[in-house]
């Protein structure tokens, strides 16, 4: 039997048969045939080897239709809002229509696409012919992307746009691929010239902050953006152009604007803001100079201040803790923004020298003396804490040993500390700080006191104390260990007879304990309780032994004359006439002074006041206190200079005797090393030319930058 043949016309009249349903597809009307005979017919054509020819067909069908819609937009409405929505519908309807043939023409996409190189799906093809067509119509690429820009631009101004529609038309540039060199180009373009215009203006009109949340707050709405309707990969050149336009270009007008208003205000959330805003831009590095320059400005005036000496410490601790907060809270607790806080700190506290030191021990004394009501040992202990960061930037650690030292004597040999344990708790702190050779003075003050506690005991116990001492007295002694404590100037004193006895019974029980000791008697430091018996009522006054002497002068004698009293105490000037004054003319005159007067003069006259009342039993007498005297104050300081010398030369002598042969350079700067306080070059020269004229070094005969140790 003959094979079967195609009709002669088998191509032509199905190939009618389809375009007749792309055409009604286009048109949108009903079309008479059904899906499936269609179906069929693109089977049955690629079947017999004719998917080549229908693809062509399809193709030119598709090409009129795209191009007919595409040119139908060309000076379609002025209102770009109208021609965008036109564009949409022309673009939703090419995406339906293509969806519906391909539905149709499924078996060409799956085999003779599938199959031939170089050929696109129907899908894609559809798209290709769109964006070939609207490339020809540059007026509609035009308007479409002049719309989108004008619209965006429209909702940063804070008008209501369609949303939906520009999210569609972007998806449209997206899908034919034109996306980035149609749309992004301009669009990044107009961002930065509108966030440009922007920025200015508002630096201008706003202040710091209000700015800052602006910009935080515009950042917000690009990021949204990018959600909402543009690609993804957009996000990140938008948001870096808008950083650009409302921060980088404006970081030192932020800074000089706004930056000291907030720090004085401690505006932690508006910092915080700030912090993570130049963050962004990696702009923290001036952010943390500003945090520098802040410091060392602000606590140049808590420092130099010299009217304010008094409150610098609380000042500056105040000052540490608002730095400190606004770290951890604003900086994230940035390691270098926490590194420049140190260093800023360090820098302005040794801008006057020495005086912070002296300072800080003098309120370190306020605290541990006696007398702090109300507060806590724990509140104590904190600011203790607090004062010991102060002590850590200190560069002359000794100056601040030497006035610590002095204070804390008053303070143990008057029973005037708060508290022992607080006082053992700041020693010991010292002694993590700067290590046990720092602390060991001050220990050893504690250990004398603590032995004293024990002498007096076994004193009182003694054979000499049971047949030897006056009735009537009581005496409590301090042995100090002349090493340990400041050095106190000898003050002579004609001591009354009872006295002179028991000092010299208690002398005889020392030495015959410990053979081979000096005593010494420090009369400044010596204070009594005196047995009063005035006509009024009898009382109890607490005095210092120069106050003592005076008074008992007046067991005898109704009164006295100045140079009476000197000639019997033997008390040096100036010692006596603030002993006279503190007793008749301080608040509690216990004698009165002829003629009446503030001071003492030589042709004075005093007698016991008969008068005398007071409300109390046991009455202070408070010493005139000479305000801690500059010269004490200079005394304490040159002692210190004095004793750097000594560290001077022993660092030198040390060094040399290891090196040998050093020149003067390298020994500057090993020294330098060495040595914990601030010296100057020309200081160090000195010493070592002191030590070259007493023979400890020499300089080399060939070059005098050259020194050899002598053994």
């Amino acid at each position: 039997s003959a094979k079967p043949t195609l009709p002669t016309n088998f191509e032509v009249e199905t190939w009618a048969t389809l375009k007749s349903a792309i055409t009604a597809i286009f048109l949108k009307r009903p079309d008479s045939c059904d899906l499936e005979k269609l179906y069929q017919a693109v089977n049955d054509l690629c079947l017999h080897k004719m998917g080549g020819s229908l693809y062509q067909r399809i193709e030119k069908e598709c090409e009129e239709h795209i191009s007919t819609a595409l040119r139908s937009l060309v000076g379609q409405s002025p209102d770009l809002v109208v021609f965008l929505s036109l564009v949409e519908k022309c673009w939703q309807d090419l995406c339906d229509q293509m969806l519906m043939i391909r539905s149709i023409a499924l078996y060409l996409d799956r085999t003779y696409v599938k199959q031939t190189p170089n050929v696109r799906s129907l899908w894609d093809m559809g798209l290709q012919l769109f964006r070939k067509h609207l490339s020809m119509a540059p007026e509609v690429e035009h308007k479409t992307v002049t719309g989108l820009l004008r619209m965006i631009e429209g909702e940063r101004l804070g008008e209501a746009v369609d949303r939906t529609l520009l999210n569609h038309l972007l998806k449209m540039f997206t899908a034919l691929g034109i996306y980035s060199e149609s749309f992004e180009k301009p669009f990044l373009e107009c961002t930065s010239e509108f966030y440009a215009a922007e920025g200015m203006k508002y630096m201008q009109q706003s202040d710091v902050p209000d700015y800052l949340k602006h910009v935080e707050m515009r950042l917000h709405e690009e990021h949204e953006r990018c959600v909402l309707y543009l690609d993804a990969l957009t996000r990140k050149p938008l948001i870096a152009t808008a950083e650009k336009q409302l921060l980088e270009r404006h970081i030192p007008a932020i800074l000089d604007k706004g930056f000291v208003m907030l720090m004085d205000g401690r505006r932690l959330e508006d910092l915080q803001r700030m912090y993570s805003l130049f963050s962004r831009v990696n702009a923290l590095e001036s952010l943390r100079q500003a945090i520098s320059s802040y410091i060392r400005r602000t606590g140049q005036v808590i420092v130099m201040d010299e009217e304010k000496d008094k409150d610098m410490v609380p000042s500056l601790l105040e000052f540490k803790a608002s730095l400190d907060s606004i770290w951890e809270e604003s900086f994230s607790k940035n390691e270098a923004f926490g590194n420049t806080i140190k260093d800023s700190f360090e820098h302005l506290i040794n801008l006057r020298q020495n005086r912070p030191a002296e300072l800080i021990a003098k309120f370190l004394d306020e605290k541990l003396r006696a007398g702090n009501k109300g507060t806590s040992e724990e509140e104590l202990e904190g600011t203790l804490d607090k004062a010991l960061v102060l002590f850590r930037f200190i560069q002359g650690k000794d100056v601040f040993e030497a006035f610590y030292k002095k204070d804390l004597a008053k303070r143990l040999l008057l029973g005037k500390s708060a508290s022992i344990d607080a006082e053992k708790s700041m020693i010991t702190k010292l002694k993590t700080e700067c290590g046990s050779q720092f602390t060991n003075k001050l220990e050893g003050m504690f250990k004398d006191i603590e032995l004293s506690k024990e002498i007096n005991e076994s004193f009182k116990q003694s054979s000499q104390a049971r047949t030897k001492l006056p009735s009537g007295i009581e005496m409590s002694v301090h042995v100090l260990t002349t090493g340990y404590w400041p050095t106190y100037p000898p003050m002579g004193v004609r001591l009354p007879h009872e006295l002179n006895v028991y000092q010299d019974i208690f002398k005889e029980f020392y030495l015959s304990k410990y053979s081979g000791r000096r005593l010494m008697w420090q009369n400044s430091l010596g204070h009594c309780v005196l047995k009063a018996d005035f006509p009024k009522g009898k009382k109890e006054l607490a005095v210092s032994l120069f106050q003592t002497v005076v008074l008992m002068l007046f067991n005898d004698a109704q009164k006295l004359s100045f140079q009476d009293i000197k000639d019997s105490t033997g008390i040096e000037d100036k010692e006596l006439r603030r002993t006279l004054q503190s007793l008749a003319c301080g608040k509690v005159r216990v004698l009165q002074k002829l003629p009446k007067g503030r001071d003492v003069e030589d042709n004075d006259s005093f007698i016991f006041n008969d008068g005398f009342t007071a409300p109390l039993y046991r009455i202070k007498v408070n010493a005139i206190q000479m305000k801690e005297t500059v010269e004490e104050n200079t005394s304490t300081t040159e002692r210190v200079f004095q004793d750097r010398q000594y560290q001077v030369d022993a660092a030198i002598v040390r060094i040399m005797k290891t090196r040998k042969v050093l020149s003067h350079t390298l020994l500057i700067t090993e020294l330098f090393q060495q040595l914990k306080f601030p010296i100057k070059p020309a200081d160090l020269k000195k010493r070592i030319e002191s030590l070259i004229d007493r023979e400890y070094l020499e300089r080399d005969k060939n070059n005098p930058q050259i020194y050899n140790y002598l053994a």
